[in-house]
C-alpha cells in the first residue's frame, strides 16, 4: 500500500491564484490517498465492466475510490455517462446522451447482488431531454434492487428534475432510505458555476422530498470562491427545510478546462464546519478535504 499525491491521480491542480513570487502554491500536505487495488477493488471494477455499468467514482475522478471500493462501496451512475448540463466543476462528459437503456436497472440490481452490498448509492447524470428527467428509471432501479436484495439499504442522489414535482414523487414513492440532492455551491456562485440549475429550486426540492417522508441529504463543495460565512448560509438554508445529513468537501480541479481552485481549506476549517453543522441540528455532518457525497454513506443511515 502506498500514499499517492492527488496530482498523480488524473487530477489537475491548477489554481487561480499565485504566490508573490509568481509560482503556483504547492498542494497541501494533507492531500494524499491510499492507492491499493485489492481483491474487493478488482471485483467491483470487473463486475461493472462485465455488466456494462458506470460509476460516478470513475466518471467524476473521485480521489476516494480506492478506499471505498476496497470497502465494497461504489456509487452507480445510471442513465448513461453523458450529462445534458455543463457544471464548471464537474468532469462528467457533457453532450447529447444516448437513448435510455431500459435494461440498466436490472443490471444494477444484479451487480448489487453479485457484490453482496449492504448499502448502495445510485446517482445519475442530468437527462433534461427526458419528460421526467429519468425519474422512472430511478424508480425501476430502486424496485428491482430491493426485490433482488431485500436487506440492502438504498440511497439515491438525484438531479433537480427541473423542479418537476411529479418526477420527484415517482422516486419518493419507492421509499429509498436516503434521498440526496447536492446543493454543491453557495447562492452567490450558483448562476456562474451551475448555470442550468437554480439554488432555490434545489432547496425547494429537498423541502418537497421531506414532505414525502424522505430522510434527506445534501452536499457542499468548498474552494470555488465562496466564503465560510456563505457556506454557513447554505447550511442554515438546508436546515430550514429539515435536511438531515450534509457532506462538505474540498473542490479539486478535474482538468485544466474546468474551474480553477480558489482556495484549499485547512482540515481545521472543515472540523469547525462539522461542529457548527451539528449545533445547527444536522443529524450527521461528514466534513473534510477528501469528503465526497457518498463518502462513508453506509455509516450515515442509523445516526440520521
Amino acid at each position: 500500500m502506498s500514499f499517492v499525491p492527488l496530482d498523480q491521480l488524473r487530477v489537475s491542480l491548477t489554481v487561480s491564484y499565485q504566490s508573490s513570487a509568481g509560482d503556483r502554491p504547492r498542494l497541501p500536505a494533507w492531500f494524499k490517498v491510499r492507492a491499493k487495488t485489492g481483491p474487493d477493488y478488482l471485483e467491483i471494477k470487473q463486475t461493472m465492466e462485465r455488466l456494462g455499468l458506470h460509476t460516478i467514482c470513475e466518471e467524476a475522478r473521485c480521489p476516494n475510490r480506492w478506499e471505498c471500493w476496497n470497502a465494497r462501496t461504489a456509487t452507480f451512475l445510471i442513465l448513461g455517462d453523458t450529462c445534458t448540463r455543463r457544471c464548471h466543476y464537474c468532469s462528467v462528459e457533457t453532450g447529447r446522451p444516448h437513448s435510455v437503456d431500459q435494461d440498466e436497472p436490472s443490471r444494477v440490481a444484479e451487480a448489487v447482488k453479485a457484490l453482496d452490498l449492504r448499502h448502495v448509492v445510485i446517482t445519475s447524470v442530468n437527462r433534461d431531454e427526458l419528460d421526467d428527467g429519468g425519474a422512472s428509471i430511478f424508480a425501476e432501479t430502486i424496485r428491482l434492487t430491493r426485490r433482488l436484495n431485500p436487506t440492502c439499504t438504498i440511497e439515491v442522489l438525484i438531479p433537480d428534475f427541473e423542479g418537476d414535482e411529479e418526477a420527484l414523487a415517482v422516486v419518493c414513492e419507492e421509499k429509498p432510505e436516503i434521498l440526496n440532492h447536492n446543493i454543491e455551491t453557495v447562492r452567490r456562485l450558483f448562476p456562474s458555476i451551475r448555470p442550468q440549475g437554480k439554488y432555490q429550486r434545489s432547496i425547494d426540492l429537498l423541502a418537497k422530498a421531506k414532505q414525502h417522508g424522505m430522510k434527506t441529504k445534501s452536499g457542499l463543495i468548498l474552494g470555488m470562491g465562496e466564503t465560510l460565512d456563505e457556506a454557513r448560509e447554505v447550511m442554515r438554508d438546508l436546515r430550514t427545510v429539515d435536511c438531515n445529513i450534509i457532506t462538505i468537501g474540498q473542490y479539486l480541479q478535474p482538468t485544466r478546462d474546468h474551474l480553477p481552485v480558489e482556495k484549499f481549506y485547512d482540515p481545521s476549517e472543515f472540523a469547525l464546519l462539522e461542529e457548527e453543522g451539528l449545533a445547527m441540528g444536522f443529524a450527521h455532518v461528514e466534513s473534510g478535504p477528501l469528503v465526497r457525497s457518498s463518502y462513508h454513506a453506509e455509516q450515515q443511515i442509523d445516526g440520521a
